[in-house]
């Protein structure tokens, strides 16, 4: 802070304000407030005792900034064993003192005319660098504890109010100077209105820098008012502003920002979050585990997906994911599942990953990988020694996980037709069903008794049965798409010269489609599946894991299947063509068969 250390050249001899012109780092708030305070009590002669002259602020080791491993990802830096907590932004950096003389020396602070004092030597300073200094001592009043209606708090707060009205102070000191006034005032605050005056000012002048728009965002979510004018006028224009300064933002910037409108709710500014996902991509090389974890929760939770990023870490990640932390693995494969994006390269270096270093994951980290693996119907060329890790791990550590959790990562097993048998008595015992909920249980129970009618063995009682698997949040069937189903049946009401298809439920649970077929001999139903788009993966032709274990039930039932996917439904021009594919290729040879 040059204005805090530094004093114009004609009053630096005369002055009491610490110098600090060398490349030293910054000094905080209550540093320099601290120091301020004990040259003014030198000027003026006061009695107070203070501390040695040899207690100067120590320099406290801080991070260098990220570590490099050999494949060229920045990794977040290793705290040393045992280090200590980190540090208010606010706490003092010197050589130890007692308690008293600690005491004494912050009090004198707030003691008789030192702010005052302290307020008329800041005028002196450029109108930023005056800014920053109330910022600071407001944050020493944030720090220690005083009310917003104290009187040191009431003189800076006059203090900022006579100097917001000029423009031109900087973007990086509003915002430093809006969080400290929303700690000790709020959101109601005149001075934090003046603030977002003169924020919004600025960003409609399109004059901020990438670091600047990350702080504006980070002031906006402290209090986040959607209904708030204000607000919104600032972040259309930071949006637009933000735009146009997205091939310059770094990869801490671009998760910072995406954290921000995550928190913000900025779910409508789609053409944003896709340039940001698009810059990660580019930047992906330079991102810590934990920037990859806070861009992959922005974009599941703003619902939008880039191929790009994906690609990206496909390129960076298979080949470290042993020196991967677990939950940035867990994260990767929520977001897969979430988009639907099967992705070979990853899924395969998560499976050799599983493998060898399982022991190490917690239970939700291993419910994902697996969940995900059989939610998206991939199985891994290494199944049989992840099945065999699976099934050790759930030996020995049934009772740590979550029964959700437990559930949803047997029902992925069913998807791969890897049946957990074993754990059948263990997951219908009484403890066990009294912490599930309703939906949950029935997956296991409805696959039993299709797969192993002959068992005897424990069931879930008749009033935890769901009626239809369509009613169960989505996990057991996808809702037919309308569209299609639209595009389908006019063709066949021609075909057959009559609308003889329907939807109906069956005691399955499933609800299907059903053709009523009609030869010279006899009569038959046809079981119709069209598949629209949300039930394949996004970014191949592969039906999702639910889709999959669907058709084999009803192929287990005794029903003849006749599968019209959407992307060779589209190829057809004429809805005569239309009638001739479904006739010709599935209908017509369904017939001959039965």
């Amino acid at each position: 802070m040059k204005s805090l250390v530094c004093l114009l050249a004609s009053a630096r001899a005369a002055s009491p304000f610490p110098l600090n012109c060398g490349s030293v780092r910054k000094r905080t708030s209550v540093e320099f407030s601290s120091n301020t305070v004990r040259c003014l009590q030198i000027t003026r002669g006061t009695e107070v005792k203070l501390m040695s002259e040899a207690a100067v602020p120590l320099l406290r080791k801080r991070d260098t900034g990220p570590s490099w491993e050999r494949t060229g990802r920045r990794t977040a830096p290793q705290k040393a064993p045992g280090a200590a907590p980190r540090l208010s932004p606010y706490i003092t950096y010197a050589k130890p003192q007692s308690k008293a003389a600690a005491l004494l020396d912050i009090q004198s602070l707030f003691e008789e005319d030192v702010i005052a004092e302290l307020c008329s030597r800041l005028e002196a300073f450029p109108r930023s660098d005056r800014a920053e200094g109330l910022a600071s001592l407001l944050g020493a009043c944030v720090e220690f504890g005083l009310e917003a209606h104290s009187p040191p708090v009431l003189t800076l707060m006059n203090e900022c109010l006579e100097l917001l009205p000029n423009r031109d102070i900087g973007v990086a000191q509003l915002c430093r100077l809006g969080e400290v006034v929303c700690a000790l005032e709020g959101r109601r605050s005149r001075v934090l209105t003046e603030v977002l005056d003169c924020v919004c000012a600025a960003v409609e002048e399109d004059v901020v820098s990438p670091s600047e728009a990350v702080m504006v965002y980070s002031l906006l979510t402290r209090f986040c008012e959607p209904a708030s004018q204000q607000q919104t006028r600032i972040l259309s224009a930071l949006h637009t502003d933000t735009r146009r300064l997205v091939h310059r933002l770094k990869a801490g910037q671009v998760s910072d920002i995406l954290q921000s409108l995550l928190k913000l709710q900025q779910r409508q500014a789609v053409s944003l979050v896709l340039r940001l996902s698009h810059r990660a991509s580019r930047v992906f090389k330079a991102f810590r585990d934990d920037e990859i974890m806070k861009v992959l929760s922005a974009l599941m939770t703003l619902g939008q997906h880039d191929g790009e990023l994906v690609a990206a870490m496909e390129k960076h990640l298979t080949g470290v994911f042993f020196i991967c932390d677990p939950e940035l693995i867990g994260a990767i494969m929520e977001y897969c599942l979430q988009m639907r994006c099967r992705s070979e390269p990853l899924f395969e270096a998560v499976a050799e990953n599983f493998v060898r270093h399982a022991e190490k994951h917690t239970t939700l980290q291993i419910a994902k990988q697996i969940v995900a693996m059989g939610r998206l119907n991939y199985l891994p060329q290494c199944s049989s020694q992840m099945f065999k890790k699976l099934d050790s791990i759930l030996s020995e550590r049934f009772s740590q996980f979550q029964p959700r959790s437990l559930v949803d990562v047997m029902h992925a097993c069913i998807h791969l037709e890897r049946f957990p048998l074993n754990y059948m008595t263990k997951v219908f015992s009484p403890h066990f069903l009294q912490r599930l909920q309703e939906r949950v249980g029935s997956s296991i129970t409805g696959v039993i008794r299709l797969y192993c009618s002959p068992r005897q063995g424990p069931r879930l009682p008749f009033f935890l049965h769901v009626k239809r698997f369509s009613s169960a949040g989505q996990a057991f069937e996808t809702p037919m798409e309308s569209l299609l189903y639209k595009q389908v049946k006019g063709p066949l009401a021609q075909l057959l010269g009559g609308t003889l298809y329907s939807t109906r439920m069956i005691h399955g649970g499933y609800t299907i489609g059903k053709l009523q077929h009609v030869t010279q001999h006899h009569s038959t139903w046809i079981v119709l599946c069209l598949d629209g788009p949300n039930r394949f993966c996004t970014n191949t032709r592969h039906l999702l894991g639910k889709e999959v274990t669907k058709r084999r039930h009803l192929q287990r039932m005794g029903m003849e299947l006749v599968e019209i996917p959407y992307f060779e439904f589209e190829k057809l021009q004429t809805e005569e063509e239309q009638i001739q594919e479904i006739f010709n290729v599935n209908i017509k040879w369904h017939s001959v068969r039965l």
